[in-house]
């Protein structure tokens, strides 16, 4: 991720405080959970068109936005966009093998998605998917449905977003299979994300192979900063957050949560509890890319947002952990997870305690702590995930 989740590097200071808020505007929701469906099933490519230079994965022969079908928050085909990075050189036989990249916050915005904007941290990011590209492997990568597409970005919705990460590996072979055979896409593929990345590439590795289907050959995920159990901790939202929990960066990404949820599952009634000043800030929330957003908070205390808690809402706790929450059980394939210790983005006590559930359960899963940061796990992670994936494609 980007700046993305920095606001969980103060979740354990909202536990204590018991006081994170959340809400949403309306102004967007009602038309867009109505539109007209696209044709065409999903993973079909609608369009196509070259990504700018700048925003190239070092290393790439092709770089190429798709805009394709998937599926949206309410469960209907909807559209989005992402982009189709191929290597230099000749594909094995069957295609490149492919990496799924699922990206970090950058806002609700339409010009907030990285094939429009490049991703949040180039200068970290782009190396680190070239040095995956170095191993042989194809990169695809959405922009999530509702950025630059239809409809909102529904935030931290796994679910849906697991649906957009597997249909991009589709759509990403369906417009290599038009090209020359030493640059098509194998049928064979992993997912990896960081931050809230890194959560969507665990709950895509849930239903990864539910969602491929047949046609797809899902071999398992690698997801670094791994964010969790941020459901427990919106559930105690109201007004009066204390001055100690307020920061631009955690009021930018709970109100893009707030905006989501509300886009999402309007029938919560959430804008009723909205403030004057909650309308304005979760109006600019569906429209401003993150880092111009927090500039906008800085002074703005999420306390002000509501006019009662919105645990009082009927359906509201159970409809968040339903939004949000992390899977625990059900995973088919291998999955590597990897935090820092000194991770002051998503704290590894929250991270750690849902590995201990996914044990606990017996899920599939290896763990790995690093001495690091929130970007320093992902990139020395590299050397652990890098011979982990290259093991489930037989290397």
């Amino acid at each position: 991720m980007t700046r993305v989740t920095r606001w969980h590097r103060r979740a354990l200071t909202l536990i204590a405080c018991a006081a994170v808020a959340i809400g949403g505007s309306g102004a967007l929701a009602a038309g867009s959970a109505t539109a007209s469906p696209p044709t065409g099933d999903v993973g079909s490519v609608v369009a196509s068109r070259d990504l700018a230079p700048q925003f190239r994965v070092p290393g790439s022969a092709r770089a190429t936005v798709l805009t394709y079908v998937t599926t949206n928050t309410f469960g209907q085909k909807a559209l989005s966009t992402g982009t189709v990075f191929i290597p230099q050189g000749t594909a094995p036989r069957g295609g490149w093998p492919v990496i799924s990249w699922a990206h970090g916050t950058s806002g609700l915005g339409d010009d907030c998605a990285p094939s429009v904007r490049g991703p949040g941290l180039p200068e970290r990011d782009l190396p680190y998917l070239a040095r995956w590209m170095q191993q042989g492997y194809a990169i695809v990568a959405s922009d999530y449905a509702g950025l630059g597409t239809p409809g909102l970005h529904a935030y931290l919705d796994g679910r849906t977003t697991a649906h957009n990460v597997v249909d991009m590996v589709r759509a990403g072979r369906e417009y290599t299979s038009t090209l020359p055979v030493g640059q098509r896409l194998s049928r064979s593929w992993a997912v990896v994300g960081q931050s809230q990345g890194g959560g969507a590439a665990i709950y895509t590795a849930r239903h990864a192979t539910a969602f491929g289907g047949a046609d797809l050959d899902y071999r398992g995920a690698v997801g670094t900063g791994t964010p969790a159990y941020i459901e427990r901790l919106v559930q105690v939202a109201g007004p009066g957050v204390p001055p100690i929990a307020i920061s631009p960066a955690l009021t930018a990404y709970v109100s893009y949560i707030a905006a989501s949820l509300r886009y999402a599952h309007p029938e919560l009634g959430i804008d009723r509890l909205l403030t004057p000043t909650g309308r304005k800030y979760l109006a600019l929330a569906e429209t401003q890319c993150v880092g111009e957003f927090e500039d906008q908070l800085r002074g703005v205390s999420l306390g002000d947002f509501f006019s009662a808690p919105l645990i009082g809402l009927p359906g509201f706790a159970s409809t968040l952990a339903s939004y949000m929450g992390m899977p625990e059980r059900g995973f088919d394939k291998p999955f590597f997870m990897g935090h820092g210790l000194f991770d002051t983005d998503v704290p590894y006590p929250t991270t750690a305690a849902y590995v201990a559930a996914l044990t606990a359960n017996r899920a599939p899963v290896t763990f790995r702590t690093y001495p690091s940061d929130h970007s320093g796990t992902l990139i020395r992670s590299q050397a652990d995930t890098i011979p982990f994936l290259g093991r489930l494609f037989g290397r």
